[in-house]
């Protein structure tokens, strides 16, 4: 890696952003908006990451379903102030399907009882009430996510919801997720709240696990009538606005150290529309891509047994099917998910504003995890029948009303939690601290599991602790 000192490199900036999802443009557009000057680097051709959209043949496909929430104000009132007229209210319209029928999402206890068998309702209570006083007398660690659902829902419970899905969702059993992932990406079941409140009333209090606080049932997303894609070009365009730089088609292969203070002092990418090389010299870099990526940015001055650590956070691919279906509407709702199909997830952006061409025709965004390379990845024509006919099954559309099929991909989807990837993460940054003048966060770079405005409010504190360094410019 080189070694040259900051003052060496004709190009230079404040600080380097590293990826141009949620995270990393809030984090630009913090330190813009302070008066500092910094690049963002992107390495693909729209900004956005997991929440970007795409323009393919006239529509805009979103890469999954993304809307903002109002929960953080800070970043909503700055969001909605650059988004302008584009920005719509839609209103909270989800819908969850298992055991045959379907439900409001998140899920509420009235429509369980309304659905739910009686017999198995009423196993489910009795196993919860029964786990729940278990672990009061005897409470322990969970050592799997199996054992932390079992300790939050029971057994009957996890057995008849959690357990299948879960193997389904990630290709392996719950028993090779870590306990973790239930307290960071597991939505809490309204349902066994209520259930819960009512068990406490009798002294069996909660005190095991917990899972994440889920959306509300009722509320107001933010969307615009182009899709997911509005939001990061308007935040673009508004970090542009004050002097900043957005390199779009940019990889990131390297990050000099300056040997004498042992901080960061440059960040190398390569231009994929050229295939060019170019070097930023630069004061900070704040990271939000993968963090393999980051460690492998560093080289050999990142020690063997921490590029070993990184390279054990894994990461679940997703493949979007964007649909052109011949149809005006195709489901009621503004996203469906399923537990039991070849797809987890239909959207309908339509159906929250989104401008659609021929206006007779609708978009549906088909969610589906996958592995790179496999045929769901691939696109392959045994993933799509798959695909279409559980569609067809579902009444939603038939393989005749499909007129396009769009393949959008993310490598990095989901941080996988396996067993014992605590340690490794932990290795990794405490290298990264190490360095000084280098952050890993959001999503990817902070391998965790924020929502959007989440994301936002990480990328806010990231550019935050570099205004402490340098304050706000004049």
């Amino acid at each position: 890696m080189s070694s040259e000192p900051s003052t060496g490199f004709a190009d230079r900036t404040e600080t380097v952003v590293l990826g141009g999802g949620p995270c990393g443009l809030y984090a630009a557009l913090t330190l813009a908006k302070a008066g500092r000057r910094v690049t963002l680097i992107e390495k693909e051709d729209v900004t956005g990451g997991l929440a970007r959209g795409h323009l393919r043949a006239g529509n805009h496909y979103d890469l999954g379903v993304h809307m903002l929430h109002a929960f953080d104000k800070g970043v909503f009132e700055t969001v909605k102030e650059i988004m302008g007229d584009e920005r719509i209210e839609v209103p909270l319209n989800a819908k969850i399907k298992w055991a045959g029928s379907f439900y409001r999402y998140p899920l509420q206890f009235g429509d369980m009882v309304k659905g739910m068998n009686p017999l198995v309702l009423a196993q489910c209570c009795i196993g919860l009430l029964a786990y729940q006083t278990w672990y009061k007398f005897r409470p322990h660690t969970p050592k799997d996510a199996e054992e932390a659902l079992i300790q939050l829902y029971g057994k009957p419970l996890y057995e008849f919801f959690f357990k299948e899905f879960t193997t389904r969702y990630w290709g392996f059993p719950p028993t090779q997720l870590s306990a973790t992932f239930i307290t960071t990406k597991m939505p809490r079941l309204s349902a066994v709240d209520v259930i819960k409140k009512v068990l406490a009333k009798f002294g069996i209090q909660d005190k095991s696990v917990h899972a994440v606080e889920s959306a509300l049932s009722e509320e107001i997303l933010h969307y615009s009538r182009n899709g997911a894609e509005a939001m990061p070009r308007l935040i673009v365009g508004e970090i542009e606005r004050l002097g900043c730089r957005v390199v779009r088609q940019a990889d990131v292969c390297g990050i000099s150290i300056d040997p004498t203070s042992g901080k960061a002092n440059a960040v190398t990418y390569r231009n994929t529309a050229t295939d060019s090389t170019h070097a930023i010299g630069c004061d900070h870099v704040i990271s939000t891509i993968p963090i393999r990526d980051l460690l492998a940015a560093f080289g050999d001055h990142a020690p063997a047994d921490v590029r070993e650590s990184a390279a054990y956070l894994k990461t679940k691919a997703i493949t979007i099917y964007g649909l052109l279906v011949k149809k005006e509407k195709a489901i009621d709702s503004l996203y469906i998910y399923y537990r039991d199909k070849a797809f987890h997830r239909v959207g309908e952006p339509k159906n929250a504003g989104l401008i659609v061409n021929p206006p007779d025709h609708t978009v549906l965004i088909v969610e589906t995890t996958c592995e790179i390379g496999d045929a769901k990845w691939n696109g392959d024509d045994s993933a799509r029948q798959a695909i279409f006919a559980d569609l067809e099954r579902e009444g939603i559309c038939r393989p005749d009303e499909i007129v396009e099929v769009h393949l959008l991909r993310a490598p990095d989807g989901y941080p996988i939690f396996g067993l014992g990837f605590e340690p490794h993460l932990e290795k990794v940054n405490g290298f990264v601290r190490s360095i000084g003048n280098v952050q890993t966060t959001g999503r990817q770079g902070g391998f965790c599991y924020p929502n959007m405005h989440k994301a936002m409010r990480m990328g806010a504190d990231a550019a935050d602790r570099v205004l402490q360094t340098v304050g706000t410019a004049e």
